[in-house]
């Protein structure tokens, strides 16, 4: 459980601009606010990435807080990043339970000319771990050369 902070002008644009609104007829449905859209797309967003959480709900605020349940801190940690990695979001407040606690990763933020080679050589002391980034990555990952300054990765531990 905690907060943590990202680029909010970093990220996968998921919110559209939204054109002014035209007077609808009496009958048609009502017309979602800009907090029950950007929720809506947020929840999207986890939803096609096909990441494990049951009873998900998010509150937009200044920050946005997710709440639900999780098999592993994996999954917890790629809802947070999915969340994060997202224009506009410059903080995910957690409050994910787990079942099946295990170690937490550290969290890297992309520098301008980083590769996930350099960062598993900054990580890790060994370019060639680049793959174990990769894919504690996926799947919001789907190449390992498209990565972008401001987008935040998950650096699991290296099992001995």
């Amino acid at each position: 459980m905690g907060l943590f902070s990202f680029i909010k002008n970093a990220g996968a644009k998921i919110f559209k601009k939204k054109e002014a609104p035209v007077a609808a007829p009496e009958a048609a449905a009502p017309v979602m606010t800009d907090e029950q859209y950007e929720i809506a797309a947020l929840e999207s967003e986890v939803n096609n990435l096909g990441i494990g959480i049951n009873n998900m709900n998010l509150i937009m605020g200044k920050s946005v807080s997710v709440h639900g349940q999780c098999e592993t801190n994996a999954d917890r940690e790629k809802i947070i990043l999915a969340l994060g990695n997202v224009e506009g979001i410059c903080a995910v407040e957690d409050y994910i339970d787990v079942t099946n606690p295990e170690p937490e990763s550290k969290f890297y933020t992309v520098q301008k000319g980083d590769s996930l080679s350099l960062i598993a050589k900054s990580q890790y002391g060994d370019p060639m771990k680049y793959p174990v980034i990769f894919e504690a990555n996926k799947p919001m990952l789907s190449h390992p050369d498209k990565i972008y300054p401001g987008q935040n990765l998950r650096i699991p531990s290296l099992v001995a």
